[in-house]
């Protein structure tokens, strides 16, 4: 074994904990300083109830539950949101021709397209200027948002 490399041992090492308690054992430092011991350790002593709070350990833990919370409400809020019947056609990103062809007729929001496409697809041909295509584009984006079509809106009438 090499000589000098190994550090000094102290057979009767001092321990000094936060609440007053000490005692000796082996160490290669002479006084070591504990912050919690077996006499004032909430799982030894039985009042588990109690929690030892460091530096704010537990207030930073309870403030990153909160704004994950806050996180999850934010996102719920966003999903509701985003298919509301009151939403308003001009923000489906539909071009402006059946927008403006829907707006003729009184259909201004999700929930008039949703009602109207209950009727089936003929009562929505029926509006004027509103074809088709805008149809198929109108039922394709309504899909991509996440809202649930009228089973009518799914029968193809030629």
């Amino acid at each position: 074994m090499k000589k000098n490399i190994h550090p000094t041992f102290y057979p009767d090492a001092q321990v000094i904990c936060a609440c007053g308690n000490t005692w000796t054992t082996g160490s290669t430092r002479k006084v070591i300083h504990t912050e919690v011991c077996s006499k004032c350790h909430p799982f030894f002593t039985g009042q588990q109830q109690r929690l030892i709070d460091i530096e704010g350990q537990v207030d930073r833990f309870y403030k990153k539950l909160q704004a994950r919370q806050s996180f999850v409400d934010q996102q719920k809020a966003r999903e509701s949101e985003r298919t509301s019947p009151e939403r308003l056609i001009s923000e489906l990103g539909l071009s402006n021709r059946p927008v403006d062809a829907l707006s003729k007729a009184g259909i201004t929001t999700v929930g008039q397209v949703l009602e109207k496409l209950g009727q089936g697809e003929a009562a929505m041909l029926s509006v004027d200027g509103f074809g088709r295509k805008s149809l198929i584009d109108l039922k394709k984006r309504l899909r991509q948002l996440g809202y649930d079509l009228p089973a009518a809106a799914e029968e193809i009438t030629v």
